[in-house]
């Protein structure tokens, strides 16, 4: 996998090791932080599609209990009464509230059932007959709206982190099979060109010291060769010199009064 990504291309310098490293680095350390995101998302997922199941079951149950309620009241008071309860109705006595919860940087809206006290919705409904009927069956209808409401609440954030998570994994199979990989394989050939680059340096470097040292040599042997020649010639200077003095000695009297001179008379 790592050799089908490829590398990036850069110059290999010691600055572009230094980058792709700090990229690497940072690759890694978003790999682990998305991945533990994903993680903590996929547990809130699984929670959340828990309860979706519990409410849908609880939803069935009670709006089978409030199908049977209805039909007591219409048995009870002997006819329809939905347009008796919506003369009654004047004001919304079940109210919906939202709000929302942050689950590792994901906003989930929550939906909360609030009931008004103070509202008299169809309160004279009943009086008649079936009053106890009507109450029941408005209490049941209340459970069923608050279940609804809850069913509500857990589908919107199903569905909202189901898209998160497939974004988030994603972006960690990217990191991970992909980024990092290309990362890793570029530092491979910047380390590999740099060795190339130190190991020719290093041989130009011991070609130009041998280079050197031969010349050093070379020079160090003219100039001794050079000193013996001159110490030579010095030898023959100086033994040219003796004979030149001996041979003036053997030509001069070896003494002066023994000569005799006719124009000295003593």
């Amino acid at each position: 996998m790592s050799g089908a990504v490829g590398r990036e291309a850069v110059f290999p310098t010691r600055q572009s090791l230094g980058l792709m490293k700090s990229k690497l680095k940072g690759a890694e350390t978003g790999h682990s932080l998305l991945k533990r995101k994903s993680e903590a998302l996929t547990k809130r997922f699984r929670e959340i599609t828990r309860r979706i199941d519990e409410a849908k079951r609880k939803m069935g149950r009670v709006m089978q209990i409030a199908a049977f309620s209805l039909a007591e009241v219409t048995y009870a008071v002997g006819g329809d009464i939905g347009f008796q309860i919506q003369e009654s109705a004047k004001s919304a006595r079940f109210r919906v509230r939202t709000k929302q919860e942050n689950v590792s940087g994901v906003l989930l809206p929550q939906f909360e059932s609030v009931i008004a006290e103070n509202a008299n919705d169809f309160g004279l409904t009943g009086l008649g007959k079936g009053g106890q009927q009507v109450q029941r069956s408005r209490e049941t209808y209340a459970r069923a709206v608050e279940t609804l409401v809850e069913l509500a609440s857990l589908q919107t954030a199903f569905v909202i982190l189901d898209e998160v998570i497939k974004v988030v994994n994603r972006r960690v199979n990217a990191i991970e099979h992909v980024i990092i990989p290309r990362t890793e394989n570029t530092i491979k050939y910047i380390n590999s060109e740099l060795d190339e680059l130190d190991r020719e340096e290093f041989y130009r470097l011991k070609k130009v010291s041998n280079k050197k040292q031969r010349d050093t040599a070379a020079q160090d042997a003219e100039i001794l060769a050079k000193r013996q020649q001159e110490a030579q010639q010095a030898k023959a200077e100086e033994s040219k010199g003796d004979v030149a003095v001996t041979a003036t000695e053997e030509q001069a009297p070896s003494d002066v009064l023994g000569q005799e001179d006719e124009d000295v008379i003593f």
